[in-house]
């Protein structure tokens, strides 16, 4: 496999997950050893600070992740604290308390306690 066609599937993986993803699962994507999987990794890490990107590979242990670059913080906070947070209603929260208090409580239990029936309130928590 080219080392140019490696960095695209390395970078498509990175994107796709959000989330710190280990040398193996590349060295499995790739079908190439950890060396050299870490090997290209280190050249995109040095590309992107080299080209002065926002964005940037982390490594988290023996994962990698990418994330934005902290200096860009200021500009990407106020558009992602404007994502809608989820509005529980009462009933929905106080089904969450009887789950968080009762840990392995059954439905039959959290009704118990309501004195209701909660298949709605804990179908929409889940």
């Amino acid at each position: 496999m080219e080392i140019e066609q490696a960095k695209s599937i390395i970078e498509a993986i990175l994107f796709a997950c959000g989330r710190e993803v280990e040398v193996k699962e590349f060295v499995s994507a790739l079908e190439m050893n950890e060396e050299d999987v870490i090997t290209i990794i280190a050249k995109m890490q040095e590309e992107y600070e080299q080209q002065n990107r926002g964005i940037e590979i982390i490594q988290v242990n023996h994962h990698y992740q990418m994330c934005t670059k902290k200096e860009y913080y200021e500009y990407v906070y106020p558009i992602l604290d404007k994502r809608t947070k989820p509005n529980l209603s009462t009933a929905s929260l106080e089904t969450l308390a009887i789950i968080a208090y009762n840990k392995g409580v059954t439905r039959a239990e959290i009704e118990a306690i309501r004195g209701v029936n909660s298949d709605a309130k804990i179908y929409k928590l889940l």
